[in-house]
């Protein structure tokens, strides 16, 4: 399909990314330090971390690879990947959010992993750091094919590679001077822009099927099933079960990004309408985002299977009047880059504050000056290893097995002991929970990719024995993407509760640094200082 890009078009879009570098380059005038970096010395409103938190689990994937899977099957896309983010993050809101908060202004932590070392110990610190790391570098990967294929479509003569170091290059300019200021404004910025552009797309999808009826009628013309909240490979219990648990530990601090969002906020409160905000948004924008996707076929009928992950770009560029097309293509670049540029953010918080100080002593004694200009060097190292992945993209699977098969599948294990470490509940659960729960479900998932013939036969034969019949998913993949991503979470979640239990029946004395932290994460701010942020302040001084 050829480009109708305008030479307007090209002007918006330039304008639109000169406005973003002008963002990252004003937000260096609000970094004084890594505590500005990082967090925002906890000076940013609830309503703008709202924003940045839904912005940020977005990115061009979800016009590319979910818009697919939504013209082959239809309104089952918004119940398997919405609705779980909505609900995980109102989960969150009753025991989560909040103590993300807490150990900014009662600790004094920058980093959603500092407080490991307090509630476990150093080594627990430093594994779930490395693999952190390791999974967002395929995370971020796949972010950069995502986003290049949307170029590409917009714009045909460019090729792949290419697109992947222009996404890139953008990335870095802004990520690497403004961190968390930078970010979380420009989530606002191409919010808005995005709400414009995706509310136009919208009325013109509604006007060419018929008008507002059209909201009711479409499913009858459309193929069968998809009006279905339960379709195709996604659409599954055991898929959407597994996304759920997930998107709990995920969404509420196990994706780092996310995590500093609430870490920023003024006080618990704050962090908890923050959260309000993102869930809400996650619940209502997505029905209007992905009405074009869902009324595609009847739009752009008869779509070969290789052009559909392109489908809502063509529908950009065959409905949106010329200046519109510009600004939705820019508002779905931006969609990824302020995603990872969240990432890479988070990353560089992790590595400057916790992994470094321990294998390079030096950096302990690093003025604010120098701690800043190394985490904007670890910042754009991180992403040069996340544009190899993308290189690489064939070899995991394409986009969604980055994002799906990886990603997700992987992330359960890792956000375990972080999440349920930050209940009084799990308290007793300790270093060898911590450990063994994300090694056997890290074990599970290579069992899954390894041998799923082999492990499908055995869950075949117990089945038999309670008189249950299973059937595989598919022939080369009997599993199915539902249990790949379910299975090493509910292990690492058997296996962290399962060792706390013990510890409590067999009465095992706790660590007195647990206790005193969460006596400090209990208590009330007030309780413990007079003025939080005050005392952060002079803690910032004295330092």
């Amino acid at each position: 399909m050829d480009s109708q890009m305008t030479l307007l078009d090209w002007g918006v879009i330039v304008l639109f990314l000169i406005g973003m570098g002008m963002i990252g380059v004003l937000s260096t005038r609000l970094i004084r330090n890594t505590k500005d970096y990082f967090t925002g010395s906890g000076k940013m409103p609830w309503w703008l971390l709202g924003v940045s938190h839904h912005v940020s689990g977005y990115s061009a994937v979800a016009f590319t690879a979910y818009a697919a899977i939504a013209y082959n099957t239809g309104f089952t896309v918004y119940i398997w990947w919405a609705v779980p983010i909505s609900f995980a993050c109102f989960f969150g809101i009753a025991a989560i959010v909040a103590r993300w908060s807490k150990l900014r202004t009662v600790f004094h932590f920058e980093s959603p992993l500092e407080f490991l070392r307090v509630r476990y110990d150093l080594s627990t610190q430093q594994l779930l750091a490395w693999w952190g790391v390791l999974l967002k570098v395929l995370d971020v990967g796949a972010k950069w094919v995502a986003v290049s294929l949307v170029i590409t479509t917009f714009a045909p003569g460019v090729p792949f590679w290419a697109a992947v170091l222009l996404a890139l290059s953008l990335g870095l300019f802004y990520s690497t001077l403004g961190g968390l200021w930078a970010g979380t404004l420009t989530d606002f910025a191409m919010f808005i822009v995005q709400f414009a552009a995706g509310i136009a797309m919208f009325a013109i999808a509604l006007g060419e099927l018929g008008g507002v009826s059209a909201l009711w009628t479409i499913w009858d013309r459309l193929p069968p099933g998809h009006l279905s909240p339960l379709a195709g490979e996604y659409g599954t219990w055991t898929c959407i079960l597994g996304l759920t648990i997930i998107n709990i530990l995920a969404y509420n601090g196990g994706t780092w990004n996310l995590a500093q969002r609430y870490i920023a906020a003024s006080d618990g409160p704050d962090a908890k309408k923050a959260a309000i905000l993102s869930a809400s948004l996650y619940l209502v924008w997505p029905l209007i985002l992905f009405f074009p996707m869902w009324a595609c076929p009847l739009l752009i009928p008869n779509l070969p299977v290789e052009q559909q992950e392109q489908c809502f770009s063509m529908m950009v560029i065959r409905m949106l009047p010329t200046g519109l097309t510009g600004l939705m293509l820019a508002a779905l670049i931006s969609h990824t880059l302020t995603m990872t540029t969240a990432d890479a953010t988070a990353i560089t918080s992790v590595l400057v504050r916790d992994v470094l100080p321990q294998i390079w002593k030096k950096t302990n004694h690093f003025t604010a000056k120098q701690s800043l200009l190394l985490a904007r060097c670890i910042t754009f190292f991180f992403m040069l290893a996340t544009a190899l992945v993308a290189f690489a993209n064939a070899s995991f699977g394409g986009i969604l097995g980055l994002v799906l098969g990886w990603f997700s599948a992987l992330i359960g294990p890792v956000s375990v002991p972080m999440i349920l470490g930050l209940l009084p509940t799990f308290k007793r659960c300790g270093v060898l929970a911590a450990h063994y729960s994300i090694l056997f479900g890290l074990f599970t998932f290579v069992v899954i990719k390894l041998f799923p013939n082999d492990l499908f036969l055995w869950f075949q034969k117990t089945a038999e024995l309670c008189h249950v019949t299973l059937t595989p998913a598919t022939q080369s993949d009997p599993i199915g993407i539902g249990m790949t991503i379910l299975l090493p979470t509910l292990v690492s979640l058997f296996v962290y509760s399962a060792i706390g239990l013990l510890a409590w029946l067999c009465r095992v004395e706790q660590n007195p640094q647990v206790n005193e932290f969460f006596q400090k994460l209990d208590a009330d701010a007030s309780s413990l200082n007079t003025n939080p942020l005050q005392k952060e302040e002079n803690h910032e001084i004295s330092a």
